[in-house]
């Protein structure tokens, strides 16, 4: 099938820009017609679908754009700075986010690896990826419209939900960006638990011993896959993760110092100079660009 039956379930619910929920797990629908410069934010293990429109996204120094060709897998907490300067009322931006239940997803993964009949996945690369596009293939467009169905009728909802996303994720997991999410969520998840562990301590001293040796890896193998996985070493993604992270509660009103302890800097002078050198402007400066 294709996906215009898709854009045109999200333009009947959405009339206004922004983000509604729906009554599946996980699953929000958008939409923006104002261009939106790119800032700093964190990807969580997420499907993101594109319908119309595009957006760009800045990782591991690489600029990126994306469209409704493919869909955006990210397996990991990743540091992004995302935006979406094209976008106009004539050129909209409409889509689909799903949150992905790491649990399920990894309970499928591991059934699918212990699986007596395996299934072949299309095998791009031998390594994870921290973000990674997907072709839009018959089994996902048909997955993702089979559950977007179920938020018209309540009692469809109640019984389904759970079978309907268990087959958008076997979709996800059999499409071209299934080999990276398996490392991610099954088998050999080494780094996403590392990534894990540091996304939830972000406010104190995390060592790369201490994370290489969580996962029982030397220091040189852990850098080597690390940077493999999300284009980044360990200190700059540990740097791009707690910058952006107060740079998006700054955004939102919190005060620069705060900020900056919130995310395990103890030197506010430190944490300007480090700021400056990511985003080109004091944490001051840049709020008062964005206003």
């Amino acid at each position: 099938m294709n996906k215009d039956p898709i854009e045109q379930i999200i333009t009947n619910k959405i009339k206004q820009d922004g983000m509604i929920e729906t009554g599946i797990k996980g699953v929000q629908l958008f939409k923006l017609t104002n261009p939106i410069q790119c800032a700093p934010a964190v990807y969580e293990p997420s499907v993101t679908a594109i319908l119309r429109g595009g957006k760009e996204a800045i990782w591991g120094g690489k600029k990126h754009f994306y469209d409704n060709n493919k869909y955006i897998c990210c397996t990991m907490s990743m540091p992004i700075e995302t935006g979406t300067p094209k976008t106009s009322t004539e050129n909209p931006l409409i889509g689909v986010y799903i949150s992905l239940d790491t649990r399920m997803m990894t309970a499928l993964a591991l059934e699918m690896e212990s699986s007596s009949g395996a299934v072949h996945l299309v095998k791009k690369s031998s390594h994870l990826q921290g973000v990674s596009t997907a072709e839009w293939d018959e089994s996902f467009t048909d997955a993702l419209y089979r559950l977007l169905l179920l938020d018209n009728n309540s009692t469809d909802l109640a019984i389904l939900q759970q079978s309907r996303l268990r087959e958008l994720y076997y979709a996800i997991l059999t499409g071209e960006a299934g080999h990276s999410l398996r490392r991610a969520f099954g088998v050999g998840n080494e780094i996403a638990r590392s990534i894990e562990f540091l996304s939830a301590n972000l406010n104190k001293t995390v060592t790369i011993e201490e994370l290489a040796d969580q996962i029982n890896m030397s220091r040189a193998v852990f850098h080597r896959k690390f940077k493999q996985a999300t284009n980044m070493s360990p200190i700059q993604f540990i740097k791009s993760m707690r910058l952006n992270h107060a740079a998006m509660k700054i955004s939102k009103g919190e005060n620069v110092n705060i900020a900056a302890m919130d995310v395990g800097y103890v030197s506010s002078s430190q944490f300007s100079r480090e700021f400056k050198r990511m985003y080109g402007l004091s944490p001051k400066k840049w709020i008062q660009a964005k206003d």
